[in-house]
């Protein structure tokens, strides 16, 4: 019986290798699980190009929108672990709502971590009437007064959302959260007057803040943003160290992926990477660049999944009925 188990092991072995090592011989599917136009889409469909021209083989973005990105990642993670689907992945439906809702898939499980692209950069923005010149200021401020100033966020549970509820934390602040239907109305009414700050992308919160619209007090990232030039870190504004944070984008692919085509993928996603077209493309999509590889990938993922957990423990988070 061993000696069968040891060779059907065997024959598995050298037929995963095999496959591996012809690969890719046919296209590759890049699911992205949201509307053409986000920037996960944006950021996929860069990567499923280059990939293509690195790879030989057509990779073919396939938009599977739907419940904030956990449908398509749940069909990602219940393909085949043949190499032919991956998944354009990002910090929303692969950390964030598996903390707050019982879903159809276990990322830890059912999805290999391929390469970390980047992160997403988010700012802490205010109206401009707000009387304060910097964070300190701000943050005295609002402290101050306990209650009477509100925050928006794209939603309850949205990525930025736990950002905002962590720096509210970690600086001591008691406002009223003020949760919207995405990013986009949540600005509006900051614009507006309407709430007083928020802690969003910087993707979002960048043409407001060069149109004089809002003002930042700092970027979530604790080595500051070459993305924001000019405005400071908050781990240093705001004097809370340690506090660096994004919403991350990467590739990912169903658990069971040979390991000989995860390391391929990842090779060829790290040589793009390289290339000054490709980091201009990122940026202008609102994504720092930050390179990982599978192994420190998959510890970044588990650090960043306590970080969210704890985040929504202590703020007591639940999603709307």
């Amino acid at each position: 019986m061993k000696k069968q188990l040891a060779a059907f092991l065997a024959a598995f072995a050298w037929t995963a290798l095999a496959q591996a090592q012809g690969y890719p011989n046919r296209p590759i599917r890049m699911v992205i699980p949201w509307p053409p136009g986000q920037a996960t889409d944006l950021a996929g469909r860069l990567m499923a190009q280059k990939l293509s021209e690195l790879l030989g083989q057509p990779v073919i973005p396939d938009n599977r929108p739907g419940a904030g990105g956990t449908i398509g990642t749940d069909h990602a993670a219940k393909s085949a672990p043949d190499g032919y689907t991956i998944l354009a992945a990002s910090s929303g439906p692969a950390t964030v709502s598996p903390l707050l809702q019982k879903l159809p898939y276990d990322t830890e499980k059912n999805l290999a971590p391929v390469h970390l692209v980047g992160l997403s950069p988010y700012l802490l923005v205010v109206h401009p009437s707000f009387p304060a010149n910097n964070a300190r200021e701000f943050i005295d401020a609002v402290r101050a007064s306990p209650g009477k100033y509100s925050f928006s966020s794209s939603g309850t549970g949205a990525t930025a959302h736990l950002i905002a509820e962590w720096f509210n934390s970690q600086a001591k602040l008691k406002a009223l959260h003020v949760p919207y239907k995405g990013s986009a109305q949540s600005l509006s009414d900051l614009v507006a007057g309407q709430v007083v700050y928020s802690v969003e992308t910087l993707a979002a919160t960048g043409p407001l803040v060069r149109a004089g619209k809002l003002k930042s007090f700092g970027v979530s990232l604790e080595g500051g943003s070459t993305l924001a030039p000019g405005i400071p870190p908050l781990a240093q504004s705001a004097s809370l160290p340690g506090f660096d944070v994004g919403a991350w984008l990467g590739l990912m692919g169903p658990a069971g992926t040979p390991r000989e085509i995860i390391n391929r993928l990842a090779a060829e996603s790290a040589k793009s990477l390289q290339t000054a077209d490709t980091r201009e493309k990122l940026a202008n999509i609102g994504i720092e660049m930050i390179a990982k590889g599978p192994e420190d990938f998959a510890t970044y993922l588990k650090g960043e999944s306590a970080r969210f957990a704890a985040i929504i423990k202590d703020g007591n988070i639940k999603l709307d009925p």
